[in-house]
């Protein structure tokens, strides 16, 4: 009998091989078609039981430099984060130092919310105010100051803010709920917030490359740059950094929601201590994971639990996720508890890991995903802007047809339009408009916006028929209905 148990083995081995190479040729093909289509630029690690099944680096860390991306290159992993610091939180309640129950006020005498609890902040439940409403009024008045942590507590009791909603009634994601933790964190345990990570989470774990961005100003050779393409017509990439809109965040240091910089091989190490249980119990596990209930007894709008995003389909195991995003930067970590697998992506081009990942992990499980297409408005719309209107109309001509490379999309034609007449290209602007209602002229969001452009540019009686479509289209079109009232006279 020894030699077919040895057969048996053998071919099982081999079989398990073949599986393993399959996937990871598979994997190899989507993210090599995605970085090929500039829709991935970055890295990924996808592993199973714990072991590497593929790691790959794609494109460049600094594009001015020609830095390329690879294995040991940092990311800003935002608000990734968040999971840290739900790991501290209910690592101090395992000690006996809070109960998720409790209300913030017994741990920080001034908060003004007396009924706000510690499991209701974990869970984005509180209601409480954004960053906006919080801290734009004050940016005129102290027009040097790099608001922290410290400052929160302080502008919600001099603004006399209220809730935003009756805690426990709703859901709203808000990084403020993750920014008070962290002072929990530190009050509790007497360290920084940083400090607490590190001694209690990054050390156990063994992350040596994980540790608090300082302002994302920390000194780090192997740091991937952040990038945006400037335009939807063009190829051309700005530091995140440098566009105006994001300056406001220079004036941002909050800790607790999104502020570590990491590397793909140390999240995974994170992914493994969660499972050995050297930073939580299984059972505290089990809660973290549970999705946290609104006072109608309904889930909340993301099924966020504690720190953790949950998926509802369970068809390929039990899925807990948080991804991030910040300019320039996109970020996961998806890990399937049922099957112990873990999908990490770093992207500093901003591109959607989400669908990515969702994508991963269905290869990664044995399905088949359809080939990444090329963006047909992309496409069209550097024709567009680099060629001119009969140029680009012979281009589109071509992408409708070569349905196998490429997918048209109306949200982001749309998008073209309104940069291109943004950025005083009123010509190319329309024509984008126009050749959206002939994509989906079943729309009526691309009449409407036709119609506006068509207005602008002085076209009352074009303009007119645009919005008469739309509303026909969709009699709830109130805006369009009020437009068109004005027009008429």
């Amino acid at each position: 009998m020894k030699p077919k148990i040895i057969l048996f083995t053998l071919f099982i081995t081999a079989f398990l091989n073949v599986t393993g190479q399959n996937k990871q040729e598979k994997l190899d093909q989507f993210f090599s078609a995605l970085a090929e289509n500039k829709q991935f630029n970055g890295n990924v690690l996808i592993a199973e039981n714990g072991k590497i099944l593929y790691e790959k680096s794609f494109g460049y860390a600094d594009f001015l430099t020609k830095r390329n991306n690879n294995a040991n290159s940092s990311f800003p992993i935002a608000s990734i984060t968040k999971t840290f610091t739900s790991t501290a939180i209910l690592q101090l309640k395992e000690k006996g130092k809070l109960e998720l129950k409790d209300p913030v006020s017994k741990f920080l005498n001034d908060f003004p919310y007396k009924k706000v609890t510690i499991k209701q902040l974990l869970s984005h439940t509180a209601g409480l105010a954004n960053y906006d409403s919080l801290f734009f009024p004050l940016i005129a008045k102290h027009p040097d100051t790099v608001f922290t942590n410290k400052d929160l507590i302080p502008a919600f009791t001099s603004q006399k803010k209220s809730l935003v909603f009756t805690s426990g009634d709703d859901f709203s994601y808000n990084n403020v709920n993750y920014n008070i933790l962290a002072l929990i964190i530190e009050k509790i345990s007497g360290l920084s917030y940083g400090a607490y990570l590190e001694k209690y989470i990054f050390e156990p774990a063994g992350m040596k490359n994980t540790s608090l961005s300082n302002f994302f100003s920390r000194v780090d050779e192997n740091l991937s740059k952040r990038y945006i393409v400037k335009y939807p017509y063009s190829e051309e990439l700005q530091r995140a950094e440098t566009i105006e809109e994001f300056k406001v965040a220079e004036r941002f240091n909050f800790q607790g929601h999104g502020d570590l910089i990491s590397t793909c091989e140390d999240l995974l190490k994170y992914d493994a201590a969660l499972y050995d249980g050297k930073l939580l119990s299984e059972a505290t596990l089990k809660e973290a994971f549970t999705p946290v209930l609104l006072s109608n007894g309904n889930d909340n709008v993301q099924r966020y639990a504690l720190g953790w995003i949950t998926r509802k389909d369970v068809s390929m195991g039990e899925i807990v996720k948080h991804d991030g995003g910040l300019p320039g930067g996109r970020t996961m970590l998806l890990r399937n508890i049922t099957k112990h697998q873990a999908i990490i992506l770093f992207d500093n081009n901003a591109n959607n890991v989400v669908p990515i990942a969702d994508n991963a992990l269905t290869i990664l499980n044995g399905g088949n995903v359809e080939k990444p297409k090329k963006s047909g408005a992309k496409t069209y719309g550097i024709a567009l802007a680099e060629k001119g209107i009969k140029a680009s109309e012979k281009v589109l001509s071509k992408i409708k047809k070569d349905t196998a490379n490429y997918y048209v999309n109306e949200d982001e034609m749309n998008s073209l339009g309104y940069a291109l007449m943004f950025n005083n290209k009123s010509v190319e602007a329309e024509n984008a408009f126009k050749q959206n209602t002939v994509l989906f002229p079943l729309s009526w969001n691309t009449y409407d916006s036709y119609g506006e452009v068509l207005l602008k540019h002085g076209k009352k009686e074009d303009a007119i028929k645009m919005y008469k479509k739309s509303i026909e289209l969709n009699p709830n079109n109130d805006n369009g209905k009020k437009v068109l009232k004005e027009i008429l006279g």
